[in-house]
């Protein structure tokens, strides 16, 4: 199963005092070298982490796959086309929320998310849905004709009881099994630590886990390195 590393929240750390470090294209080339298959980042249209700079400067340095997550707005679209990553990852954003919230409403939005899909695609990139686990959702995206859909995991990470995590682990594998069924490859993301993250890690059809915060926040701790090898470790157990 592959690590991809979301480095938005160095970008944070540097927009606080509206600077030039830490840098996240530095970030990218240290998760890297630590053993990273991918890297993660969020180019806002507030913003308010990622700029521009900063994502043509990642298409130039990361060797490995980089992965932009946007919104399905024209704006968006054309930047990407422009820089062309290997990945867009479709995703609702709202200008309030601290961080992503819920999945993309893909059945009530088919015409946009389609359309977004195919112009990303004449472009030579791959397109993945970030959606809850929810089976109407997943023949929607397959209807779009996205590449791959990427599993919100908030609803384990935020389970109270072992019980209500066995359950959402439950729904977890059966979307995944469905969405494969479907032609679509899967991945899974959103709340995912050092503690929960082998739950998900030994579902079947999940091919790549996303994971930002937890890992830069280890880091202050223990480097970026360290911080990222122990996840990979976690994951490959």
């Amino acid at each position: 199963m592959r690590l991809g590393v979301n480095i938005d929240h160095v970008a944070t750390v540097r927009e606080a005092r509206k600077i030039n470090e830490p840098d996240p294209v530095a970030a990218a080339v240290i998760v890297e070298l630590a053993g990273a298959d991918g890297i993660v980042c969020h180019l806002r249209e507030d913003r308010r982490h990622l700029s521009d700079r900063d994502f043509v400067l990642l298409k130039e340095v990361v060797k490995s796959h980089l992965n932009l997550e946007m919104a399905a707005t024209p704006e968006m679209i054309k930047i990407a086309s422009r820089v062309q990553p290997d990945m867009a990852t479709l995703v609702p954003e709202k200008r309030q929320e601290i961080t992503t919230e819920g999945g993309l409403d893909v059945v009530n939005n088919l015409d946009l998310i389609k359309d977004t899909v195919m112009k990303l695609r004449t472009s030579n990139i791959i397109v993945s849905l970030f959606i809850n686990p929810d089976l109407e959702q997943i023949k929607a995206s397959a209807r779009a004709g996205t590449d791959y859909v990427e599993l919100h995991t908030g609803r384990y990470a935020e389970a109270s009881s072992a019980n209500e995590q066995e359950e959402e682990l439950s729904t977890l594998q059966s979307m995944a099994y469905a969405a494969a069924k479907l032609g679509l490859s899967v991945s899974a993301g959103h709340g995912l630590n050092y503690y929960n993250v082998q739950g998900i890690a030994k579902l079947d059809k999940i091919e790549e886990l996303n994971i930002g915060h937890s890992i830069i926040g280890r880091a202050i701790f223990t480097g970026l390195e360290a911080a990222v090898r122990e996840m990979k470790r976690l994951i490959s157990e």
